[in-house]
C-alpha cells in the first residue's frame, strides 16, 4: 500500500504531454476514479475528510485539489447544469405524460432544486477536478526544475 506523502508540486518520474495523448485508457481510468470521489491522479486518496470537507491534497501522491483561489467555480456550473437538465426535462415529461397541475409540478421540482445541488455537491467538484486533471495534468502546470543540492 501507498504511504502518505506532504503536497509537492514537482513531477515525479519523466511526463510529457505526448504521453497523455498515446493512452486510451486514461480518460475512462481519470473519470472512473472521480466518480468513485478519490483523486484523480492516483485513485488512492479520498477527496472529502467529512461531508463538506475536502482535503486540500491526496495524501498518497502529493496531487493538490484546489490549485488556485475560486478554482472550484467551474463546479457551480457543473452543478447547475445537472440540476437543470434533470428538472427542466423532467417537468416537460412529467407535463406531457402525467397531467400534473403547475403547482403540483412545483411542489415537486422546487424541493428538488434545493436538495439535489447538496447531494450531487460532491460528484460536481470531483468531475471538475476530473476535467481539469485530464486537460491540465498538474505535473505540466507544476513541474519545477530540481532543486541543486550543492549552494553557489
Amino acid at each position: 500500500m501507498a504511504t502518505p506523502v506532504e503536497p509537492n508540486f514537482n513531477a515525479q518520474g519523466s511526463f510529457s504531454e505526448k504521453s497523455i495523448e498515446m493512452d486510451p485508457g486514461r480518460a475512462t481510468r481519470i473519470l472512473r476514479r472521480g466518480l468513485k470521489l478519490k483523486c484523480p491522479d492516483c485513485g488512492l486518496g479520498p477527496l472529502y475528510r467529512k461531508a463538506f470537507r475536502m482535503h486540500t491534497h491526496c495524501e498518497y501522491c502529493g496531487l493538490i485539489y484546489e490549485r488556485e483561489q475560486g478554482y472550484f467555480v467551474g463546479a457551480i456550473y457543473i452543478n447547475y447544469a445537472a440540476t437543470v437538465g434533470i428538472a427542466v426535462p423532467g417537468f416537460f415529461l412529467l407535463d406531457a405524460f402525467a397531467g400534473l397541475t403547475i403547482n403540483q409540478q412545483l411542489a415537486l421540482w422546487i424541493p428538488f432544486a434545493v436538495i439535489f445541488p447538496l447531494i450531487f455537491f460532491h460528484h460536481s467538484r470531483s468531475l471538475w477536478l476530473t476535467l481539469d486533471h485530464f486537460f491540465n495534468p498538474a505535473k505540466i502546470l507544476y513541474s519545477l526544475p530540481p532543486k541543486n543540492s550543492a549552494k553557489n
